[in-house]
């Protein structure tokens, strides 16, 4: 292929391929040209220009397929249009003649089509220039035209259409003729021929003015005659045509010239809508057939005719737009509704009819008011709609109010208006729907009353009418949860009021019915009682239904139905009430066989009607009932449900007998009974109906061979029974478009009608699969069958093979013996049947039964697959695959593929052909491969063949959907078969005419199923690979030239699994153009392949994405006609432009799912851009939202200042980006926002500093940063907080808490000491205060309260009065829940209330908390340091002010606080203590609603539970309020408040009875909760839980319970062992050790008590006879379980062993000590072993003597091994803080008094003294390569020498050894370690003991003096060596303080050399470096201090030695000035090595 890569033809690699290729080849080649030409300069093109024309001509004559041609034609056009212009008279004139040739061959045909292309295309490009030879031209084609097929036909008119696009004007001289040629083509049988056409006359209609002046009347007949058996595409083309010429009729304004003539009149509106109302009621039949009809009385309007015109009057509207609409809509909506008024009665003269014309009528409603409109038009809409009911409601009452009874039924304006009110009530209710809560001004604007205008329409005497009415109240209330109620009630009230009219019972049961449907979509929910009332309500009906015969149907249809639609509630509600449901149930059935046959006997028609009517009711409210409530559905309840059902099964059996005696009017009510027993015994399980099973299968067979009926209804009972992959290769009715709403119809058929409410009331409770749409059940004729069709499947498959043989040889039969259009409808049931059987025989994996059932069974499908009904032929070959796949042998599948195999080759029909091969594809789909490649090559081979039968497109189609099952089935079995396939496909794509767009439909799947199976070897660089990469590529692109959306829309999804395969090979560029060209498409279909391709796409390379997106919309001119203007805000602008407008679910998720995933990639590169999106998305509604607020004297102003600025920028509209977004796309754009900072978070630090992104900016203004958009954050969150919509006030404030949790803390650099967010305040305060309004949702309250507590707790307003207005807010909600759950509102469920009462909760829990912590911060820093004035002002002020402000309140929330926490634990209870739990539920749920109360109280309780520990904390567990127990009992929280005795509220508490209760309270939900936690529980609930128990162990009380208690804290360090082991994070488990020190610390306080006590109370008695107190008791054993030492220490050596694992000794292999590596933990860790270390220091205290002998090896071996493992050595000499918290735990071990007791005094020596040893072992044995820090462990031995009593570290052998380790230590170099061993070394000789200190002393001293000595030849170089011989002096100085007077002067004598040594002399001290002045400085201080202090031995020194006394005299007098100067300075660098030995001293010494 890369031969094809040139600018001429390649001939000679052209010539020498075969057929096939050169095709490929050549379409390659003109790809790569069209590409080339583009880019080439002119003067190469003109070069070789002569020759390019010659090869491109040549080409005409090879015969090119259809894509070819239009390439070879688009190149041509370039061509021309870049080079010379000479010879293009030539080509036209060659393709002229081609186009006269005589030749009729059909190999001669595609040149001649060829050359019809290339003329259309050298117009389009060349236009004016070729003026002068178009007439002879178009005069040519026409003439051809009519000698043409119907491709020449097709080719024809898109060539006039291009021809038409060039020329523009210049063409007027042909337009007639075009128009006529046009005109015939319009109605041509080919369906291609007539899009062709209508875009043809859409092309000329731009420039010739008759179409839409004098023959508009004509044109619109024209197209009304095209609808007539026209298909889908036809519809949209010529839906288009009409609606803009319409449409162009009323805008245009005609040029002067014209005007002047008369004949040119303007068209009103009201004509225009005249004549499309005219084809909507008469169609395309002129006035005279029309009245001939009419006469006949036959039936009026086909309906395809009906629905093209409905879609022409929606493209009519949209051309106009939006605007236009709003100006004049009533006048539309009056003329659209009157489309199904009376004064047309053809049009709605049955009920089939009028279905259909409403149908139409909501649709274009939906369409034009939905999809134009904004939402404050709609606002206008709506009122408009409602003028339109009150209307035709005062029309009806006058009727009805009229005194004759006769005329007041018999009335046509009765019916006249039914229709209109269904109508205009549905667009109302889906108005409201769509609207949402931003549809509350609408509702509360009294002018209009809408409700009331609902509400007096539910009495009409239409049912249709009552119903429409009923779901109109259902969608308001889904709209606006805060109506639900209220409409409830009134619909209740009205319902009890007027029960004696049988309208109104009819109509307000529908009502109450559909708003109880409404309540699974609302949240919020309902108050709990209206469940009991709407039960009563609807026994109360039931039981008077029998004493007014004229209301006993409605009183009884509106009792069940009010029941059925109470199961909606679920389980919570429903199980009040079980035992009445199914008492009525029991009751409405007779108890025996022998009381039905009575019931036979009496009777009437009458009473049968009401008894079917009675008991179809209940069998619904109990399938309502299973289907909503199935957690009830316990074995109890389902043997109280079976008794009646025998008994409604033999009710079936007798039906047609009771049908017989009682005639007609029973028909449709035993039909509904029959539907419903079906539905109900299709949900129970097959085993509680055993008994009936054959009964039931035998009327199932009647129903299904039934000989009344004539209709076969095949499209709604198969395509379920269908795969739903096969549906495509049928009608393109069956797949989703936009107008699948009007289209349904048409795929019924004519007599059927469509689904509406009116055929199946009960439908009106049950959600729509549809979404927001009404529910559409059938009429009972048809929803009977379909409801046979399944159970007959699940019945089918539980009887006895017998049985089930016998009924399939009926079915069988049945279809043998009758004849016609019965039969096809007896097979079509029967054939479903068999499907449904299968289908769930295969997913029970039952078995067939015998042999003879499988001969049936092929007998039956067979003759299914050779229907001529091609919906049937599918199902059939489903069922076919399901039948091998149930029988499951080897064998039989085989021969059921021979079958097919033999029936394809000898059969010529396409009806079998078609049939079979879908089979064989089936075959494959369930069953692989069917394990043989011979089968699979036959297969193959027999696909091929059919597939290439080019006489019948059907048989191309279902052989290549096949074949591509095929493909998919057999994956890697098809390697071998792919070359070939593909070289199929591409021939067959470049040939199969565009006509048949299904074939290529068909090559598409196949494309895409070879793609797939390639998979990642397209990856591939072998020949072979890029062969077939090659070819799949150009295969897409074929296809993506394909005229036909649905092709598109398939080569759209091939290059999206290219592009996963083999990225690099996919031309992104071309492949994102073509995405965003098809962005807007009209095709449902096609736009979802572009956003599923999209969003593929971005998740890899968004930006290249984007980039391609905005390139291609600044180079393209003419193609991108786009709405989504991506030029201006990018391709995500355009996206979300494109959200906005969709209203496919599907699509829209995976708009939004590409959007998040740009966002994700793009958003922190393009963050201005993003921002700005989401802006201009939440501003473009911030002007509706502010309406309700602006005085009207303003909006007049604006409105003026808009029209002027309309007048100076014609393209206002178009500056502004986003006109009216709908709420859900705002809330889209808060909710990005949100994402957009959590993106921020993880790049860049400069996001959240303001002062590093402002330099940042100024280094390179590129860059941006979220910091420096504060305030664009705030206001988008102010602008969706206060927005009329509640999800979008939701995500407002969601923006809003995000925006400060994140923001809270960055500093303002202007303002030192403020923060950024501070100037924001008043925003923030502004935002927040409409949440707190009276009439807001509990949901938004609630998400309110979160961010004030979050704004308060975040510390930006330091200042008191700035935080009241916030505050305020808290205290006004505090005030209104503090009445309990009585007094909040009752308009939503009583678990709303408590939802908000707990946000209310736990905000203030929170504003308590951080008030406390700050509190406490700022307490302590001004302990230890004293404040400037200001900061005290400041600072502890607004600390401490928060804490008043809360203060105030505090009685209150504490109270409410323990309530809410008393009911949370009454909550948490197991199930099986349900019994005892409050009948009224607690103080802030009720009883009943207790399951949804549970997730709120989950939501809130940790912080409620901190704040309440800290508040108990505060007040010491003292009761302050003496009379605070009885109080309680007078305050509404009482009923489960903390003080109330259980039996009796006289029993008062004594207050430390209140105390424990409150104490258990705290500790057993923090207990139960920590113990079990569950996955989900989130770490703020953990952390809060352990913050509340550090809080209540703060203060002694409760320390001492746990204290005295010891099964509580080994209880409690249990639980908290768990919490370590299965929660990571180190915070957590640092909170734990807290809690675990807290616990110790107590039992060390009781330990220490009881200790205290008894010493007092044995004070005279001997010493002796004291018992141990403490663990371990006399014998020193630990009981695991009940020991809290143990439970301490398993803790602890677990996080001890997980930092450190070297700990373990079961993993190092050995107890022995081995010196592994050191290592530095992380901060965290570190944190954690030092807590760890802490508490076992504290050990011991808690145990007896014997006790602590027990623990004491594991505590030593563990401190000192984390001694071991973590002494790193670290720059300074520092010790790590493991090391210093080994050192301080080591300390406190050794301090222990136990090491003195007597009892242990002994075995601690001995222990202590192994320990020793372990920390001498630890040093390297040859001392060559230390890895330990040295002066971590001189530290330790230090600690032991200094801690432990002498006994321990005197005995020779270890004190020799320890003697070494120093001498050792003084001999390393580094200067740092000798500092510390000085150090060290002064601590162990200042020890008060000799016996401890002064063998160090004699062993060491003199190494010491002779290190000092070597001062004059090592002169030290840096403070550290200085700091050196500092040290080693200050040790010297302190052996001359200890030493005995005989030994001093010894002592002073070797000093003072040494320090005089020291001094410097005039001459040196000016050179000498500042070490040595400081050294000198040193030297001369001390000697100041010694002389004085012992003089005699100064003396004697000096006399000795001369040299000396003068070098020190010199020194004194030479530097006297320099001395003075010097010593405060000297003083200052001494400093720094005292600290350090004091630091170390007060750390472990």
């Amino acid at each position: 292929m890369e031969l094809a890569h040139s600018l001429l033809l390649n001939e000679e690699a052209y010539n020498q391929l075969g057929e096939v290729q050169r095709a490929e080849f050549i379409f390659d080649w003109l790809r790569y040209l069209e590409k080339l030409l583009l880019a080439t300069s002119r003067s190469d093109v003109r070069e070789k220009q002569k020759t390019l024309v010659e090869q491109l001509l040549s080409l005409l004559n090879s015969s090119p397929g259809p894509p070819t041609r239009k390439l070879l034609a688009k190149n041509l056009g370039i061509l021309y249009s870049i080079g010379d212009t000479f010879s293009v008279y030539e080509t036209i004139d060659k393709c002229n003649d081609l186009i006269r040739s005589k030749d009729d061959s059909p190999s001669y045909l595609p040149t001649k089509l060829a050359a019809v292309v290339c003329l259309g295309s050298l117009y389009k490009k060349l236009g004016r220039i070729l003026v002068n030879t178009f007439t002879d031209t178009v005069g040519n084609i026409l003439k051809a035209m009519k000698s043409a097929e119907s491709q020449g036909r097709y080719e024809i008119m898109l060539s006039l259409q291009n021809i038409l696009n060039g020329l523009g004007a210049a063409a007027i001289p042909c337009h007639r003729d075009v128009y006529k040629a046009a005109k015939s083509c319009l109605t041509d049988r080919s369906m291609a021929v007539r899009c062709a056409a209508a875009k043809c006359l859409l092309e000329l209609q731009k420039e010739a003015i008759f179409m839409w002046s004098t023959d508009l009347d004509s044109v619109a007949t024209l197209c009304f005659k095209s609808f007539e058996g026209s298909n889908y595409d036809v519809r949209i083309s010529v839906s288009k045509l009409l609606g803009t010429v319409l449409a162009k009729a009323i805008i245009s304004k005609h040029p002067g010239a014209a005007a002047s003539r008369q004949s040119m009149r303007r068209v009103s509106l009201e004509e225009v809508l005249e004549l499309l109302g005219t084809g909507f009621l008469r169609g395309s039949s002129g006035f005279l057939r029309a009245s001939g009809d009419m006469l006949k009385g036959t039936s009026s309007v086909s309906r395809d005719v009906r629905v093209g015109v409905t879609q022409a009057y929606v493209v009519f509207v949209s051309t106009l737009g939006g605007t236009w609409l709003e100006k004049n809509f009533a006048a539309f909506l009056s003329h659209i509704l009157s489309l199904v008024s009376q004064s047309h009665p053809k049009a709605t003269q049955t009920q089939t009819d009028a279905v259909c014309g409403r149908r139409c009528v909501s649709f274009i409603l939906r369409a034009t008011i939905g999809g134009l409109l904004g939402e404050k038009a709609q606002i206008a809409a709506a009122k408009d709609i409602c003028q339109a009911i009150w209307k035709l409601k005062k029309v009806m009452d006058a009727v009805m109010s009229d005194s004759n009874v006769e005329t007041r039924l018999g009335s046509t304006d009765v019916t006249a208006s039914q229709h209109m009110l269904v109508c205009a009530l549905q667009e109302l209710g889906n108005l409201t729907y769509s609207l949402g809560t931003t549809a509350a001004p609408l509702l509360q604007d009294s002018s209009s009353g809408i409700l009331d205008s609902v509400i007096s329409v539910i009495v009409h005497p239409s049912i249709s009418v009552r119903l429409a009415a009923a779901w109109c109240l259902h969608c308001i209330a889904v709209a606006l949860p805060s109506y639900l109620t209220p409409l409830l009630d009134r619909c209740l009230e009205r319902l009890t009021v007027l029960k004696s009219s049988p309208e109104a019972v009819t109509g307000f049961s529908f009502a109450v019915a559909a708003l109880l449907g409404a309540v699974k979509h609302c949240p919020l929910g309902i108050p709990h009682g209206k469940g009991k009332i709407i039960m009563t309500l609807a026994e109360d009906l039931l039981c008077s239904a029998a004493q007014n015969s004229r209301l006993s149907a409605q009183r009884t249809q509106a009792g069940w139905l009010l029941i059925a639609a109470l199961m909606t509630l679920g389980p919570a509600v429903v199980s009040h009430h079980l035992a009445r449901v199914l008492l009525l149930w029991k009751c409405v059935f007779p108890l025996s066989p022998k009381d039905l046959e009575t019931e036979k006997s009496r009777g009437d028609s009458f009473t049968w009607q009401v008894t079917l009517e009675g008991r179809a009711g209940a069998l619904c409210a109990v399938k309502s009932f299973v289907s909503h409530c199935g957690d009830l559905l316990t074995g109890e309840v389902i043997q109280r449900l079976l008794p009646p059902l025998p008994c409604a099964v033999d009710l079936l059996t007798q039906l047609s007998s009771v049908l017989k005696a009682y005639g007609s009017p029973l028909k449709t009510p035993s039909l509904v009974y029959r539907q419903r027993l079906y539905d109900l015994l299709i949900l129970l399980p097959p085993e509680t109906y055993e008994g009936n099973l054959c009964a039931i299968l035998k009327e199932l067979a009647a129903d299904l061979t039934a000989s009344d009926i004539q209709v076969a209804a095949s499209a709604f009972l198969l395509p379920p029974l269908c795969h739903r992959d096969d549906l495509v290769i049928l009608s393109p009715l069956l797949q989703e478009t936009d107008h699948r709403f009007i289209e349904e119809q048409l795929l019924l058929g004519n007599g059927i009608a469509c689904g509406s409410l009116e055929y199946d009331p009960y439908a009106i409770y049950e959600k729509d699969v549809l979404g927001d749409s009404v529910p559409k059940p059938l009429p009972p004729v048809l929803s009977v069958i379909s409801s046979a069709v399944k159970l007959f499947g699940v019945v089918c498959a539980h009887v006895g093979e017998a049985q089930r043989l016998l009924i399939l040889e009926q079915l069988l039969d049945s279809i043998k013996h009758t004849k016609g259009a019965r039969q096809q409808v007896v097979q079509l049931h029967v054939v479903s049947s068999l499907s449904s059987f299968l289908k769930y025989l295969a997913g029970s994996k039952g078995n067939l039964g015998p042999e003879e059932m499988r001969r049936l069974a092929v007998a039956l499908v067979m003759g299914a697959l050779e229907s001529p009904n091609p919906l049937l032929r599918c199902a059939a070959a489903e069922a076919w695959a399901r039948l091998a796949q149930v029988v499951d042998d080897g064998a039989f599948t085989a021969a059921l593929a021979q079958v097919s195999f033999d029936k394809l080759k000898s059969a010529r029909d396409v009806v079998t052909r078609t049939g079979y091969s879908l089979a064989l594809g089936s075959l494959h789909r369930y069953l692989g491969g069917i394990s043989s490649s011979q089968h699979l090559n036959s297969c193959v081979g027999i696909l091929y063949t059919l597939s290439q039968d080019s006489t019948s497109p059907d048989v191309q189609t279902w052989a290549l959907h096949s074949l591509s099952l095929i493909i998919d089935s057999a994956g890697p079995l098809y390697h071998m078969h792919v070359e070939p396939t593909l070289s199929l496909i591409i021939m067959l794509l470049l040939n199969v005419p565009p006509t048949h767009a299904e074939v290529q439909q068909s090559l598409g799947r196949c494309l895409n199923a070879l793609i797939t199976t390639l998979g990642p070897e397209l990856q591939g660089n072998s020949t072979s690979i890029s062969t077939l990469r090659t070819s799949c590529l150009l295969g897409c692109a074929v296809m993506q030239d394909n005229p036909d959306c649905l092709v598109q829309a398939q080569a759209i999804s091939c290059l999206q699994q290219l592009h996963m395969f083999a990225p690099r090979h996919v031309n992104l560029s071309s492949l994102v153009s073509c995405l965003c060209v098809n962005l807007c498409s009209p095709y449902l279909l096609l736009r979802r392949a572009v956003l599923a391709c999209l969003r593929q796409l971005v998740q890899r390379e968004a930006a290249e994405v984007s980039e391609h997106a905005v390139m291609l919309a600044k180079d393209s001119r003419e193609e991108l006609t786009l709405d989504a203007n991506i030029r201006e805000v990018g391709l995500e602008g355009a996206l979300l432009t494109l959200l906005d407008k969709e209203t496919d679910q599907k699509l829209c998720n995976d708009i939004k799912e590409t959007l998040n995933h740009m966002l994700t990639s793009m958003a922190v590169d393009k963050l201005s851009f993003w921002l700005k999106l989401c802006k201009d998305v939440l501003a473009a509604s911030a002007d509706f939202t502010t309406v309700t607020c602006v005085d009207t004297m303003q909006e007049e102003e604006g409105d003026k200042g808009d029209d002027a600025s309309v007048l100076t920028t014609r393209n206002d509209d178009k500056s502004y980006p986003f006109t009216n977004p709908r709420w859900a796309t705002r809330v889209f754009a808060a909710e990005c926002v949100c994402r957009i900072i959590n993106q921020c978070e993880n790049a860049h630090s400069a996001h959240f500093d303001i002062a590093l992104a402002q330099e940042m900016k100024k280094r390179d203004s590129r860059n941006d940063f979220l910091v420096l958009h504060l305030a664009d954050l705030i206001r988008m969150a102010f602008m969706a907080a206060t927005d009329h919509s509640d999800q979008l006030r939701l995500s407002g404030l969601e923006t809003l808490l995000v925006v400060i949790r994140r923001f809270a803390a960055i500093p303002e650099p202007e303002f030192p000491g403020h923060v950024i967010l501070e100037q924001y305040q008043a925003n923030v305060g502004a935002a927040l205060r409409p949440a707190f309004a009276s009439e807001t949702p509990p949901d938004v309250t609630a998400k309110a309260c979160q961010v004030c507590s979050a704004w308060i707790a975040s510390g930006v307003v330091s200042d008191l009065n700035d935080l009241r207005r916030v505050h305020q807010l808290l205290v006004s909600s505090l005030t209104k829940i503090q009445a309990g759950k009585e007094a909040l509102s009752h308009l939503y469920n009583e678990s709303a209330s408590t939802m908000e009462i707990l946000a209310v909760l736990k905000a203030w829990a929170e504003v308590y908390i951080i008030a406390v912590e700050r509190h406490k911060s700022h307490r302590q820093p001004l302990k230890t340091t004293t404040c400037s004035e200001e900061s005290v002002r400041n600072g502890s002020y607004s600390s401490d002010g928060l804490l008043d402000l809360v203060h105030t309140d505090l009685g209150t929330l504490s109270r409410l606080w323990l309530a809410a926490l008393q009911d949370f634990a009454l909550l948490t209870l197991p199930s099986e203590f349900a019994s005892q739990l409050p009948v009224e539920g607690g103080a802030f749920y009720t009883a009943e609603t207790s399951e949804n109360a549970k997730l709120h109280y989950y939501n809130s309780w940790a912080l409620i539970l901190h704040a309440t520990a800290l508040w108990l904390t505060s007040t010491g567990f003292v009761v302050a309020d003496p009379d605070e127990g009885v109080s309680h009992l007078s305050r509404p929280v009482t009923p489960t408040s903390m003080c109330q005795g259980s039996s009796s509220g006289a029993t008062v508490k004594s207050p430390e009875d209140v105390c424990t209760d409150r104490f258990h309270l705290i500790l057993g939900i923090s207990v139960e909760f920590l113990c079990s936690l569950r996955s989900d529980a989130t770490m703020e609930s953990i952390t809060a839980c352990l913050h509340a128990l550090q809080a209540l162990l703060d203060v002694p009380w409760p320390r001492s319970k746990i204290g005295s208690d010891q099964d509580l804290g080994i209880e409690l360090l249990n639980v908290l062992h768990r919490v370590i082991l299965t929660r990571e994070s180190p915070s957590i488990q640092l909170a734990s050790l807290e809690v675990v020190r807290q616990i110790i610390c107590a039992a060390q306080e009781h330990v220490k008590e009881k200790r205290r006590s008894a010493e007092v109370d044995d004070g005279a008695a001997e010493k002796e006879t004291l018992p141990e107190f403490g663990e371990g008791k006399d014998t020193g054993g630990l009981v695991p379980g009940k020991s809290l030492v143990f439970a301490t220490l398993e803790l602890c050596v677990c996080i001890l062993v997980r930092q450190l694992p070297e700990l373990n000794p079961k993993l190092t292999g050995s107890p022995g000590v081995k010196a592994t590596k050191p290592q530095v933990l992380s901060e965290d860790g570190s944190r954690l072993v030092s807590a760890a270390l802490v508490i076992l220091s504290e050990l011991p205290a808690v145990c007896s003597p014997e006790g602590s002998i027990s623990i004491l090896p594991t505590i030593l071996y563990l401190t000192i091994g984390v001694l071991r493992e973590t002494a790193v050595k670290l720059p300074g000499g520092q010790l790590s803080s493991t090391v210093a918290a080994s050192l301080q735990a080591l300390k406190g071990i050794l301090s222990s008094p136990m090491a003195r007791a007597e009892k242990s005094h002994t075995a601690w020596t001995d222990l202590l003294r192994s320990a020793l040893t372990t920390v001498l072992d630890c040093w390297d044995p040859d001392g060559t390569h230390q890895e330990l820090d040295e002066i971590s462990l001189l530290t330790a031995i230090t600690v032991f020498i200094l801690s432990t009593s002498p006994e321990v570290t005197t005995i020779p052998c270890l004190q020799k050894r320890c003697i070494e380790k120093f001498k050792a230590t003084l001999e390393i170099k580094d200067p740092v370690v000798q500092i510390k061993t000085y150090q060290l070394l002064l601590s162990i000789f200042q020890y008060p003991n000799p016996a401890v200190s002064y063998p160090y002393i004699y062993s060491l001293v003199s190494s010491i003096v002779e290190k000092l000595q070597e001062i004059d030849q090592r002169k030290p170089e840096d403070t550290t060596e200085l700091q050196v011989f500092q040290e080693g002096i200050k040790v010297l100085e302190a052996l001359v303080a200890i030493a005995e007077e005989q030994h001093r002067s010894q002592l002073v004598a070797c000093l003072l050399p040494i320090l005089i040594s020291f001094l410097l002399d005039d001459n040196t001290l000016g050179s000498a470096t500042s070490i040595m002045k400081s050294l000198h400085d040193f030297a001369l201080q001390h000697l100041m201090q010694i002389g004085p202090q012992y003089s005699s031995v100064f003396k004697n020194v000096m006399a000795s030695s001369p040299a000396l006394k003068a070098r020190l005299e010199a020194a004194i007098k030479g530097n006297q000035e320099s001395v003075k100067v010097k010593i405060p300075t000297s003083k200052h660098t001494k400093n720094p090595g005292k600290n350090a030995s004091i630091q170390l001293k007060t750390n472990f010494l």
